[in-house]
């Protein structure tokens, strides 16, 4: 039993650290429209490197620490997982589009703002000039900028609304990654820190793709407050994954962590493709820069496998939702029905 408190404990420091870092990074990611403004092609940079660590991370971290969770004859499992993240991941992008990664000056609003003619820094003007209530002299100008910023607030709502289910999701990746290593802490620095890596650089991103589209319809309180509470989404979907965990314990503890890493790898999978793919076309100018900054993601996604050891990807957790039962006894694959 004291074991078992003490490794919950660690557990749950773990979880704290990594939840503060995420929230920084998202609340500062959110802020870079208000701050700087960012080209188009070191953004798709960003994205090819960020798309490259998280595709890394989810082939060669997440999939096997799976398969140790659940036990290499139950593969299958692992594959539904997969494959239930990713077509759980398709059908949001599918519903919400959500994954407009990009500052405001080449988002979804500024392009269509562009092909009406309407100047960016006047469409924000009058938009925010309407919601103070302040009266215009051209009343066409003050009906067409109230369209837009009745189309806008739809898009960073429906964006929001994507991207927030998205994020928990993520965070439920980052906790199933620290329970999954939880039983080993001895022989690795710190639990999950593959996925907590990829969580953290893809979080700016995320944040960024909201605030950009809110900042040519709102004003800079309601940007921020909607920023912190994105931010604070990821580790709710973590600590409500742990708390679930935490209850079921022993060998149904394991299974649910086994479970998470596997929804979560094909969560990591379309994300990231959904951020690779599109480059290939839409962006031969720079197919340099972009694969090279993909391969960097890759290696860097490898780098951190080395980091973390092989205890990592070798043993079953215990305690806290874990047991050793899986990896270290044989099994009849005749028992198993494929």
């Amino acid at each position: 039993m004291p074991l078992e408190i003490d490794l919950d404990w660690r557990i749950l420091a773990t979880l704290l650290g990594y939840s503060t870092a995420v929230i920084l990074a998202s609340v500062l990611g959110g802020l870079l429209p208000e701050w700087i403004r960012l080209t188009h092609t070191r953004m798709q940079i960003m994205i090819s490197f960020v798309g490259g660590v998280m595709l890394g991370i989810a082939v060669f971290h997440m999939i096997p620490h799976s398969l140790a969770a659940l036990g290499s004859s139950h593969i299958d499992q692992v594959m539904w997982g997969v494959m239930l993240g990713m077509l759980a991941t398709f059908f949001l992008l599918r519903s919400f589009h959500f994954h407009q990664h990009g500052p405001a000056d080449f988002g979804i609003l500024a392009e269509e703002q562009a092909a009406d003619g309407l100047d960016l820094g006047q469409a924000t003007e009058n938009v925010v000039a309407s919601e103070h209530g302040h009266e215009h002299e051209h009343g066409h100008d003050c009906g067409h900028a109230g369209h837009e910023a009745r189309r806008g607030a739809t898009r960073w709502m429906a964006v929001l609304l994507g991207l927030g289910l998205h994020t928990l999701m993520d965070g439920v990746a980052l906790a199933s990654g620290v329970v999954a290593e939880a039983g080993h802490m001895d022989h690795v620095l710190l639990p999950g820190l593959g996925i907590f890596l990829a969580v953290l650089l893809h979080k700016p991103l995320d944040a960024v793709s909201i605030t950009s589209l809110m900042h040519p319809v709102t004003t800079p309180t309601k940007r921020m407050l909607v920023n912190i509470g994105f931010a604070l989404m990821c580790p709710l979907g973590a600590f409500l994954f742990w708390g679930g965990a935490s209850q079921l314990g022993g060998d149904w503890g394991t299974s649910l962590a086994g479970w998470g890493l596997a929804f979560s790898a094909g969560v990591f999978l379309c994300i990231s493709l959904s951020d690779l793919l599109p480059e290939m076309e839409f962006h031969s100018h720079s197919r340099i820069q972009l694969t090279v900054a993909l391969l960097l993601g890759i290696a860097a996604a490898l780098a951190i496998g080395l980091a973390e050891g092989e205890h990592a990807h070798s043993h079953v957790p215990s305690g806290a939702g874990g047991s050793e039962s899986h990896l270290h006894s044989p099994h009849d694959h005749s028992d198993h029905a494929h």
